[in-house]
């Protein structure tokens, strides 16, 4: 069982999972309807798109910020990569916000006057958003960061299913399904409480609901 939980704790690492709700909202068929008008549908984008918004995301939030929580660890700041120590993960969390930023810009000049899912947007900045809120919750609770990463793929793939007329609702069971699995092999390593992963667990999925929404 610990061997499980710590496969799942890799493989369901927070820089990954919301690149996973990207991926089943790009490739699962969905449908914002045919009469439509600058459709949010992110499953009929081009390939080529597809591939470049992938990569994209997966260059400044996944690769830069892990490049840089290992440099970290080599030079001391951090003693675990897995920041164990409550006041270690502030340094680490501001770099994932100033990732998601990045990201952000990068796009408004990439495709400037283009039309194009909303999300390329929205979704960077729920990650800004959630990243600033758990900054906070860090300084009063050891927040599971593996929690809102699964957080936040859940509310992206449920406000995205508002949006589509024709929408696959096994993601969203899926979703629901592995934040349990992730949360409770959490919670076994001993990592963090139930406490703990839920809040990270709500403040990932609601912020990103809401970001995601109102944009």
């Amino acid at each position: 069982m610990k061997l499980f939980s710590q496969i799942i704790s890799w493989v369901f690492v927070p820089l990954l999972t919301p690149i996973y709700g990207l991926l089943l909202a790009l490739y699962v068929p969905s449908s914002a309807g045919f009469y439509a008008f600058n459709s949010d549908c992110l499953y009929t984008e081009l390939d080529a798109r597809k591939w470049a918004v992938v990569v994209m995301f997966t260059f400044f939030t996944a690769l830069v910020p892990a490049v840089a929580y290992v440099n970290m660890r080599a030079r001391g700041y951090i003693t675990t990569i897995e920041m164990d120590d409550r006041k270690e993960r502030n340094a680490p969390i501001i770099i994932m916000f100033l990732s998601c930023l990045a990201l952000f810009v990068a796009f408004l000049f990439m495709i400037r006057g283009i039309a194009v899912p909303k999300y390329l947007f929205s979704l960077p900045l729920s990650g800004m958003v959630a990243a600033l809120a758990l900054y906070f919750l860090t300084q009063w609770k050891k927040v599971s960061m593996h929690a809102a990463g699964v957080g936040i793929m859940t509310g992206f793939l449920l406000e995205y299913s508002l949006q589509m007329e024709q929408f696959q609702f096994w993601t969203i069971i899926a979703a629901v399904l592995l934040s349990g699995l992730v949360g409770s092999a959490r919670i076994y390593l001993g990592k963090h409480t139930l406490l703990e992963v839920f809040i990270g667990w709500i403040t990932g999925t609601f912020l990103t609901f809401v970001v995601n929404y109102l944009y």
